[in-house]
Protein backbone atom coordinates (compact mmCIF):
# COMPACT_ATOMS: atom_id res chain seq x y z
CA UNK A 1 0.00 0.00 0.00
CA UNK A 2 1.05 3.60 -0.61
CA UNK A 3 0.02 4.60 2.93
CA UNK A 4 2.20 3.52 5.86
CA UNK A 5 -0.43 3.05 8.57
CA UNK A 6 1.66 1.17 11.13
CA UNK A 7 5.10 0.99 12.68
CA UNK A 8 7.28 -2.11 12.87
CA UNK A 9 7.01 -2.35 16.67
CA UNK A 10 3.57 -3.27 18.00
CA UNK A 11 2.29 -3.86 21.54
CA UNK A 12 1.87 -7.44 22.68
CA UNK A 13 -1.25 -9.07 21.28
CA UNK A 14 -1.63 -6.64 18.37
CA UNK A 15 -1.64 -8.02 14.84
CA UNK A 16 -1.20 -6.51 11.39
CA UNK A 17 -4.30 -7.18 9.24
CA UNK A 18 -5.93 -5.91 6.11
CA UNK A 19 -9.40 -4.43 6.43
CA UNK A 20 -10.82 -7.44 4.57
CA UNK A 21 -9.51 -9.71 7.34
CA UNK A 22 -11.86 -8.29 9.99
CA UNK A 23 -14.77 -6.72 8.10
CA UNK A 24 -17.21 -7.31 5.27
CA UNK A 25 -17.16 -4.48 2.74
CA UNK A 26 -20.09 -3.53 0.50
CA UNK A 27 -19.54 -0.90 -2.20
CA UNK A 28 -22.60 1.25 -2.90
CA UNK A 29 -24.55 1.32 -6.14
CA UNK A 30 -27.13 3.89 -7.16
CA UNK A 31 -30.61 2.39 -7.62
CA UNK A 32 -33.01 3.52 -10.31
CA UNK A 33 -34.18 7.10 -9.68
CA UNK A 34 -37.84 6.05 -9.97
CA UNK A 35 -37.42 4.10 -6.72
CA UNK A 36 -36.56 7.27 -4.72
CA UNK A 37 -39.22 8.76 -2.47
CA UNK A 38 -39.71 10.93 0.60
CA UNK A 39 -42.75 9.04 1.89
CA UNK A 40 -40.84 6.51 3.99
CA UNK A 41 -41.37 3.73 1.43
CA UNK A 42 -38.48 1.26 1.68
CA UNK A 43 -35.09 1.84 3.31
CA UNK A 44 -33.39 5.16 4.11
CA UNK A 45 -31.16 6.00 1.13
CA UNK A 46 -27.78 7.72 1.45
CA UNK A 47 -25.79 8.80 -1.58
CA UNK A 48 -22.68 10.32 -0.03
CA UNK A 49 -21.07 12.70 2.42
CA UNK A 50 -23.74 15.39 1.85
CA UNK A 51 -26.10 13.52 4.21
CA UNK A 52 -23.52 12.98 6.96
CA UNK A 53 -23.93 14.35 10.47
CA UNK A 54 -21.46 14.18 13.36
CA UNK A 55 -22.00 10.44 13.80
CA UNK A 56 -25.15 9.46 11.91
CA UNK A 57 -26.46 10.59 8.50
CA UNK A 58 -29.75 12.48 8.29
CA UNK A 59 -32.51 10.81 6.27
CA UNK A 60 -33.63 12.88 3.30
CA UNK A 61 -35.03 10.19 1.01
CA UNK A 62 -35.91 6.50 0.84
CA UNK A 63 -35.49 3.76 -1.76
CA UNK A 64 -38.19 1.16 -2.42
CA UNK A 65 -35.89 -1.20 -4.37
CA UNK A 66 -32.35 -0.96 -2.95
CA UNK A 67 -29.39 -2.51 -4.77
CA UNK A 68 -26.73 -2.33 -2.06
CA UNK A 69 -27.50 -2.43 1.64
CA UNK A 70 -25.62 -1.38 4.77
CA UNK A 71 -26.66 -3.11 7.98
CA UNK A 72 -27.18 -1.30 11.26
CA UNK A 73 -23.82 -0.43 12.84
CA UNK A 74 -21.85 -0.43 9.59
CA UNK A 75 -19.30 2.31 9.08
CA UNK A 76 -20.29 4.36 6.04
CA UNK A 77 -17.16 5.51 4.22
CA UNK A 78 -17.30 8.24 1.59
CA UNK A 79 -15.37 6.80 -1.35
CA UNK A 80 -16.15 9.46 -3.95
CA UNK A 81 -15.87 13.26 -3.91
CA UNK A 82 -14.73 13.55 -1.17
CA UNK A 83 -12.72 10.51 -0.09
CA UNK A 84 -12.44 9.69 3.62
CA UNK A 85 -15.33 11.11 5.73
CA UNK A 86 -17.28 8.58 7.79
CA UNK A 87 -20.59 8.06 9.61
CA UNK A 88 -22.37 5.13 11.25
CA UNK A 89 -25.48 3.47 9.88
CA UNK A 90 -28.07 3.94 12.62
CA UNK A 91 -30.48 1.59 10.84
CA UNK A 92 -30.42 -0.77 7.90
CA UNK A 93 -30.15 1.44 4.80
CA UNK A 94 -29.54 1.63 1.06
CA UNK A 95 -26.23 3.15 -0.12
CA UNK A 96 -25.38 4.83 -3.41
CA UNK A 97 -22.09 4.72 -5.27
CA UNK A 98 -20.57 7.51 -3.19
CA UNK A 99 -20.39 5.22 -0.15
CA UNK A 100 -18.98 1.94 1.04
CA UNK A 101 -20.37 0.04 4.05
CA UNK A 102 -17.81 -1.60 6.34
CA UNK A 103 -19.41 -4.28 8.51
CA UNK A 104 -17.34 -5.45 11.51
CA UNK A 105 -16.71 -9.18 11.97
CA UNK A 106 -15.59 -11.32 14.91
CA UNK A 107 -17.24 -9.16 17.58
CA UNK A 108 -15.37 -5.97 16.68
CA UNK A 109 -17.10 -2.80 17.94
CA UNK A 110 -18.63 -0.60 15.19
CA UNK A 111 -17.23 2.53 16.78
CA UNK A 112 -13.74 1.05 16.79
CA UNK A 113 -13.85 0.84 12.99
CA UNK A 114 -15.34 4.33 12.78
CA UNK A 115 -12.51 5.82 14.85
CA UNK A 116 -9.99 3.69 12.99
CA UNK A 117 -11.02 5.36 9.72
CA UNK A 118 -11.32 8.81 11.23
CA UNK A 119 -7.72 8.47 12.44
CA UNK A 120 -6.49 7.96 8.84
CA UNK A 121 -8.90 10.30 7.03
CA UNK A 122 -6.14 12.87 6.30
CA UNK A 123 -4.01 10.11 4.76
CA UNK A 124 -6.61 8.66 2.40
CA UNK A 125 -8.41 11.90 1.47
CA UNK A 126 -6.02 12.61 -1.42
CA UNK A 127 -5.66 9.00 -2.64
CA UNK A 128 -8.61 9.07 -5.00
CA UNK A 129 -8.19 8.75 -8.74
CA UNK A 130 -10.29 10.04 -11.63
CA UNK A 131 -10.35 13.12 -13.84
CA UNK A 132 -13.79 14.44 -12.84
CA UNK A 133 -14.51 13.06 -9.36
CA UNK A 134 -11.78 11.57 -7.18
CA UNK A 135 -12.72 8.08 -5.89
CA UNK A 136 -11.20 4.99 -4.30
CA UNK A 137 -11.96 1.40 -5.28
CA UNK A 138 -12.98 -1.66 -3.31
CA UNK A 139 -9.53 -3.17 -3.90
CA UNK A 140 -7.96 -0.10 -2.30
CA UNK A 141 -10.30 -0.24 0.72
CA UNK A 142 -9.91 -3.99 1.24
CA UNK A 143 -6.11 -3.73 1.08
CA UNK A 144 -5.73 -1.08 3.78
CA UNK A 145 -3.50 -2.45 6.56
CA UNK A 146 -4.04 -1.79 10.24
CA UNK A 147 -2.52 -2.81 13.56
CA UNK A 148 -5.44 -4.57 15.25
CA UNK A 149 -5.52 -4.91 19.05
CA UNK A 150 -7.37 -7.65 20.97
CA UNK A 151 -11.14 -7.18 21.48
CA UNK A 152 -10.88 -6.14 25.13
CA UNK A 153 -8.32 -3.48 24.27
CA UNK A 154 -10.48 -2.28 21.36
CA UNK A 155 -13.27 -1.62 23.87
CA UNK A 156 -10.88 0.23 26.17
CA UNK A 157 -9.66 2.27 23.19
CA UNK A 158 -13.21 3.31 22.24
CA UNK A 159 -13.98 4.19 25.88
CA UNK A 160 -10.78 6.24 26.18
CA UNK A 161 -11.43 8.12 22.92
CA UNK A 162 -14.95 9.01 24.01
CA UNK A 163 -13.71 10.12 27.43
CA UNK A 164 -11.16 12.41 25.79
CA UNK A 165 -13.72 13.71 23.31
CA UNK A 166 -16.08 14.48 26.17
CA UNK A 167 -13.37 16.61 27.77
CA UNK A 168 -12.75 18.33 24.42
CA UNK A 169 -16.46 19.04 24.00
CA UNK A 170 -16.53 20.72 27.40
CA UNK A 171 -13.57 22.80 26.30
CA UNK A 172 -15.33 23.76 23.08
CA UNK A 173 -18.35 25.00 25.04
CA UNK A 174 -16.08 27.12 27.20
CA UNK A 175 -14.41 28.52 24.08
CA UNK A 176 -17.79 29.37 22.57
CA UNK A 177 -18.79 31.17 25.76
CA UNK A 178 -15.54 33.15 25.75
CA UNK A 179 -16.01 34.10 22.10
CA UNK A 180 -19.58 35.22 22.69
CA UNK A 181 -18.40 37.33 25.62
CA UNK A 182 -15.77 38.98 23.41
CA UNK A 183 -18.46 39.69 20.85
CA UNK A 184 -20.55 41.42 23.54
CA UNK A 185 -17.53 43.52 24.56
CA UNK A 186 -16.88 44.54 20.93
CA UNK A 187 -20.48 45.63 20.50
CA UNK A 188 -20.34 47.58 23.77
CA UNK A 189 -17.19 49.43 22.65
CA UNK A 190 -18.81 50.45 19.34
CA UNK A 191 -22.03 51.49 21.03
CA UNK A 192 -20.28 53.63 23.64
CA UNK A 193 -18.00 55.15 21.01
CA UNK A 194 -20.88 56.53 18.94
CA UNK A 195 -22.74 57.66 22.03
CA UNK A 196 -19.70 59.85 22.75
CA UNK A 197 -18.85 58.09 26.01
CA UNK A 198 -15.33 57.00 25.04
CA UNK A 199 -14.27 60.54 24.10
CA UNK A 200 -16.23 62.49 26.73
CA UNK A 201 -13.14 63.70 28.57
CA UNK A 202 -11.29 64.56 25.36
CA UNK A 203 -14.34 66.49 24.11
CA UNK A 204 -14.57 68.50 27.33
CA UNK A 205 -10.88 69.41 27.17
CA UNK A 206 -11.10 70.49 23.50
CA UNK A 207 -14.61 71.88 23.22
CA UNK A 208 -13.45 75.44 22.46
CA UNK A 209 -11.09 74.31 19.66
CA UNK A 210 -13.43 72.17 17.56
CA UNK A 211 -15.33 72.85 14.39
CA UNK A 212 -18.83 71.60 15.17
CA UNK A 213 -20.29 68.68 13.24
CA UNK A 214 -22.92 71.07 11.89
CA UNK A 215 -20.20 73.32 10.45
CA UNK A 216 -18.40 70.23 9.12
CA UNK A 217 -21.52 69.03 7.30
CA UNK A 218 -22.05 72.45 5.68
CA UNK A 219 -18.44 72.42 4.48
CA UNK A 220 -18.76 68.85 3.13
CA UNK A 221 -21.93 69.66 1.23
CA UNK A 222 -20.53 72.87 -0.23
CA UNK A 223 -17.34 71.17 -1.45
CA UNK A 224 -19.31 68.15 -2.74
CA UNK A 225 -21.72 70.29 -4.73
CA UNK A 226 -18.85 72.19 -6.33
CA UNK A 227 -17.09 68.95 -7.32
CA UNK A 228 -20.24 67.28 -8.65
CA UNK A 229 -21.17 70.32 -10.76
CA UNK A 230 -17.74 70.31 -12.37
CA UNK A 231 -18.06 66.59 -13.14
CA UNK A 232 -21.59 67.04 -14.49
CA UNK A 233 -20.46 69.90 -16.71
CA UNK A 234 -17.80 67.57 -18.13
CA UNK A 235 -20.51 65.03 -19.04
CA UNK A 236 -20.40 62.70 -16.01
CA UNK A 237 -23.89 61.16 -15.94
CA UNK A 238 -23.50 59.72 -12.44
CA UNK A 239 -22.64 63.17 -11.06
CA UNK A 240 -25.78 64.59 -12.68
CA UNK A 241 -27.94 61.82 -11.17
CA UNK A 242 -26.41 62.24 -7.75
CA UNK A 243 -26.87 66.04 -7.78
CA UNK A 244 -30.53 65.55 -8.57
CA UNK A 245 -30.92 62.95 -5.86
CA UNK A 246 -29.31 65.00 -3.07
CA UNK A 247 -31.41 68.02 -4.00
CA UNK A 248 -34.52 65.98 -3.15
CA UNK A 249 -33.14 64.47 0.04
CA UNK A 250 -35.43 64.82 3.06
CA UNK A 251 -33.57 63.43 6.03
CA UNK A 252 -35.54 61.72 8.79
CA UNK A 253 -33.16 61.73 11.75
CA UNK A 254 -33.54 59.52 14.86
CA UNK A 255 -35.14 61.21 17.82
CA UNK A 256 -32.14 60.46 20.02
CA UNK A 257 -29.94 63.05 21.73
CA UNK A 258 -26.26 63.20 20.84
CA UNK A 259 -23.34 64.79 22.73
CA UNK A 260 -22.79 68.51 22.29
CA UNK A 261 -21.17 69.24 18.92
CA UNK A 262 -22.46 66.05 17.21
CA UNK A 263 -25.44 65.75 14.84
CA UNK A 264 -27.36 63.06 12.98
CA UNK A 265 -26.78 62.76 9.22
CA UNK A 266 -27.91 60.24 6.66
CA UNK A 267 -25.58 58.84 4.01
CA UNK A 268 -27.09 61.02 1.31
CA UNK A 269 -26.26 64.14 3.30
CA UNK A 270 -22.49 63.63 3.39
CA UNK A 271 -21.29 60.82 1.08
CA UNK A 272 -19.45 61.95 -2.04
CA UNK A 273 -21.12 59.16 -4.02
CA UNK A 274 -23.61 56.38 -3.30
CA UNK A 275 -23.91 53.85 -6.11
CA UNK A 276 -25.94 50.66 -6.42
CA UNK A 277 -24.45 47.54 -7.98
CA UNK A 278 -25.31 46.19 -11.43
CA UNK A 279 -28.28 43.96 -10.57
CA UNK A 280 -27.36 40.98 -12.67
CA UNK A 281 -25.03 38.03 -12.18
CA UNK A 282 -21.69 38.76 -13.82
CA UNK A 283 -20.13 36.13 -16.10
CA UNK A 284 -17.32 34.48 -14.14
CA UNK A 285 -13.78 33.82 -15.34
CA UNK A 286 -11.10 31.48 -13.98
CA UNK A 287 -8.89 34.50 -13.28
CA UNK A 288 -8.92 38.23 -13.70
CA UNK A 289 -10.39 41.03 -11.59
CA UNK A 290 -11.91 40.19 -8.20
CA UNK A 291 -15.71 40.06 -8.17
CA UNK A 292 -16.89 40.71 -4.61
CA UNK A 293 -20.06 38.87 -3.63
CA UNK A 294 -21.99 39.24 -0.37
CA UNK A 295 -20.35 36.17 1.30
CA UNK A 296 -16.98 37.92 0.86
CA UNK A 297 -17.94 40.68 3.31
CA UNK A 298 -17.95 39.60 6.95
CA UNK A 299 -17.21 41.24 10.30
CA UNK A 300 -16.13 44.56 8.84
CA UNK A 301 -13.73 43.15 6.25
CA UNK A 302 -13.65 42.22 2.58
CA UNK A 303 -12.26 38.68 2.37
CA UNK A 304 -10.56 37.59 -0.85
CA UNK A 305 -11.06 33.90 -0.06
CA UNK A 306 -12.81 30.93 -1.66
CA UNK A 307 -16.06 32.93 -1.96
CA UNK A 308 -14.51 35.42 -4.38
CA UNK A 309 -14.96 35.08 -8.16
CA UNK A 310 -13.24 36.74 -11.11
CA UNK A 311 -14.38 38.78 -14.10
CA UNK A 312 -12.73 39.98 -17.27
CA UNK A 313 -11.59 43.56 -17.85
CA UNK A 314 -14.51 44.03 -20.25
CA UNK A 315 -17.05 42.84 -17.66
CA UNK A 316 -15.43 45.02 -14.99
CA UNK A 317 -15.68 48.13 -17.14
CA UNK A 318 -19.36 47.50 -17.88
CA UNK A 319 -20.38 46.46 -14.35
CA UNK A 320 -18.45 49.40 -12.81
CA UNK A 321 -19.26 52.03 -15.41
CA UNK A 322 -21.21 54.19 -12.95
CA UNK A 323 -18.46 54.38 -10.32
CA UNK A 324 -15.47 52.00 -10.17
CA UNK A 325 -14.66 51.09 -6.53
CA UNK A 326 -11.46 52.64 -5.25
CA UNK A 327 -9.44 52.24 -2.03
CA UNK A 328 -11.25 53.74 0.94
CA UNK A 329 -14.75 53.15 -0.44
CA UNK A 330 -17.19 51.22 1.74
CA UNK A 331 -18.94 48.22 0.19
CA UNK A 332 -22.29 47.71 1.95
CA UNK A 333 -24.56 44.67 1.55
CA UNK A 334 -28.31 45.18 1.12
CA UNK A 335 -29.30 41.52 1.30
CA UNK A 336 -28.10 38.00 2.08
CA UNK A 337 -26.73 39.12 4.48
CA UNK A 338 -27.96 42.63 5.13
CA UNK A 339 -25.79 45.28 6.79
CA UNK A 340 -22.30 43.85 6.36
CA UNK A 341 -19.63 46.33 5.29
CA UNK A 342 -15.94 46.47 4.45
CA UNK A 343 -13.37 48.96 3.18
CA UNK A 344 -11.88 48.50 -0.30
CA UNK A 345 -8.17 47.87 0.43
CA UNK A 346 -5.27 49.58 -1.30
CA UNK A 347 -3.66 47.91 -4.29
CA UNK A 348 -6.69 45.75 -5.13
CA UNK A 349 -9.03 46.17 -8.10
CA UNK A 350 -12.59 45.11 -7.28
CA UNK A 351 -15.88 44.67 -9.10
CA UNK A 352 -19.13 44.75 -7.09
CA UNK A 353 -21.47 41.79 -7.31
CA UNK A 354 -25.21 41.81 -6.70
CA UNK A 355 -27.11 43.08 -3.64
CA UNK A 356 -24.52 45.61 -2.51
CA UNK A 357 -23.80 49.33 -2.69
CA UNK A 358 -20.77 51.59 -2.75
CA UNK A 359 -20.48 54.41 -0.21
CA UNK A 360 -17.70 56.93 -0.87
CA UNK A 361 -16.97 59.12 2.17
CA UNK A 362 -15.62 62.64 1.70
CA UNK A 363 -11.91 63.24 2.28
CA UNK A 364 -12.56 64.79 5.72
CA UNK A 365 -14.32 61.64 7.03
CA UNK A 366 -12.12 58.62 7.73
CA UNK A 367 -13.36 55.44 6.02
CA UNK A 368 -12.83 53.58 9.30
CA UNK A 369 -15.10 56.03 11.11
CA UNK A 370 -17.89 55.36 8.62
CA UNK A 371 -17.26 51.60 8.78
CA UNK A 372 -17.41 51.48 12.59
CA UNK A 373 -20.58 53.60 12.59
CA UNK A 374 -22.19 50.95 10.35
CA UNK A 375 -21.05 48.05 12.54
CA UNK A 376 -22.31 49.78 15.68
CA UNK A 377 -25.24 47.81 17.19
CA UNK A 378 -27.74 50.69 17.40
CA UNK A 379 -27.17 51.43 13.70
CA UNK A 380 -27.82 47.76 12.96
CA UNK A 381 -31.06 47.89 14.97
CA UNK A 382 -32.28 50.97 13.08
CA UNK A 383 -31.33 49.32 9.81
CA UNK A 384 -33.37 46.19 10.61
CA UNK A 385 -36.42 48.34 11.37
CA UNK A 386 -36.08 49.98 7.94
CA UNK A 387 -35.75 46.68 6.10
CA UNK A 388 -38.50 45.14 3.98
CA UNK A 389 -39.49 41.62 2.92
CA UNK A 390 -41.51 38.83 4.51
CA UNK A 391 -38.97 36.07 3.92
CA UNK A 392 -35.44 37.37 3.39
CA UNK A 393 -35.13 40.83 4.88
CA UNK A 394 -33.43 43.39 2.64
CA UNK A 395 -32.94 47.11 2.09
CA UNK A 396 -33.96 49.07 -0.97
CA UNK A 397 -31.50 51.56 -2.45
CA UNK A 398 -33.44 54.48 -0.96
CA UNK A 399 -33.48 52.77 2.44
CA UNK A 400 -29.67 52.61 2.45
CA UNK A 401 -29.31 56.24 1.37
CA UNK A 402 -31.51 57.34 4.28
CA UNK A 403 -29.69 55.39 6.98
CA UNK A 404 -28.37 57.75 9.66
CA UNK A 405 -25.14 57.82 11.67
CA UNK A 406 -23.88 60.20 14.36
CA UNK A 407 -21.58 62.81 12.82
CA UNK A 408 -19.00 64.11 15.29
CA UNK A 409 -16.53 66.95 14.71
CA UNK A 410 -13.68 65.89 12.46
CA UNK A 411 -11.01 65.82 15.17
CA UNK A 412 -13.25 63.84 17.51
CA UNK A 413 -13.87 61.30 14.74
CA UNK A 414 -10.12 60.62 14.73
CA UNK A 415 -10.18 60.12 18.48
CA UNK A 416 -13.14 57.72 18.20
CA UNK A 417 -11.36 55.63 15.56
CA UNK A 418 -8.17 55.51 17.66
CA UNK A 419 -9.99 54.43 20.84
CA UNK A 420 -12.11 51.83 19.01
CA UNK A 421 -9.10 50.33 17.21
CA UNK A 422 -7.09 50.17 20.42
CA UNK A 423 -9.91 48.34 22.20
CA UNK A 424 -10.71 45.99 19.32
CA UNK A 425 -7.06 45.05 18.88
CA UNK A 426 -7.00 43.86 22.51
CA UNK A 427 -10.09 41.71 21.87
CA UNK A 428 -8.54 40.35 18.68
CA UNK A 429 -5.44 39.27 20.58
CA UNK A 430 -7.57 37.62 23.25
CA UNK A 431 -9.58 35.81 20.61
CA UNK A 432 -6.42 34.69 18.82
CA UNK A 433 -5.21 33.17 22.08
CA UNK A 434 -8.35 31.05 22.35
CA UNK A 435 -6.92 27.76 21.04
CA UNK A 436 -10.00 26.32 19.36
CA UNK A 437 -8.06 25.98 16.11
CA UNK A 438 -6.31 23.03 17.80
CA UNK A 439 -9.51 21.11 18.59
CA UNK A 440 -9.79 19.13 15.35
CA UNK A 441 -6.09 18.31 15.25
CA UNK A 442 -6.25 17.14 18.89
CA UNK A 443 -9.18 14.87 18.08
CA UNK A 444 -7.17 13.37 15.25
CA UNK A 445 -4.09 12.88 17.44
CA UNK A 446 -6.18 11.16 20.13
CA UNK A 447 -7.68 8.78 17.58
CA UNK A 448 -4.37 8.01 15.89
CA UNK A 449 -2.66 7.18 19.17
CA UNK A 450 -5.61 5.25 20.54
CA UNK A 451 -6.23 2.96 17.56
CA UNK A 452 -2.58 2.13 17.06
CA UNK A 453 -1.65 4.35 14.14
CA UNK A 454 1.73 4.88 15.74
CA UNK A 455 1.83 1.56 17.57
CA UNK A 456 1.01 3.08 20.95
CA UNK A 457 -0.94 1.02 23.46
CA UNK A 458 -4.04 2.44 25.12
CA UNK A 459 -2.22 2.66 28.46
CA UNK A 460 0.28 5.08 26.89
CA UNK A 461 -2.30 7.77 25.94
Amino acid sequence: MAINLINDKLPAGWQVCTLADFSHIVMGQSPSSDTYNRDGNGLPFFQGKAEFGEFYPHVDKYCSKPNKIAEEGATLLSVRAPVGPTNLAKHKCCIGRGLAAIHPLCGIDSKFILYLFRSIEPDISDKGTGSTFKAITKVFVEGLEFALPPLDEQRRIVAKIEELFSELDKGIESLKTAREQLKVYRQAVLKHAFEGKLTARWREENKDKLESAEQLLVRIQRERECTLKKLAAAGDGEAKRFLKKISKNKANHPNVDLPLGAIWANFLEFCTFIVDCHNKTAPYEKEGIYLIRTPCIRNGKIHLNEEVRFVSQETYEYWSRRCPPKPGDIIFTREAPMGEAGIVPSGVKLCMGQRMMLLRPPSCIDSKYLLYSILEPLFQSRMIKDSVGTGVKHLRVGDVENLCVPLFPSEEQKQIVAVVESSLSIFDKQEYNIPNHCINSRRNVFMRRAVGYSGNATTRI
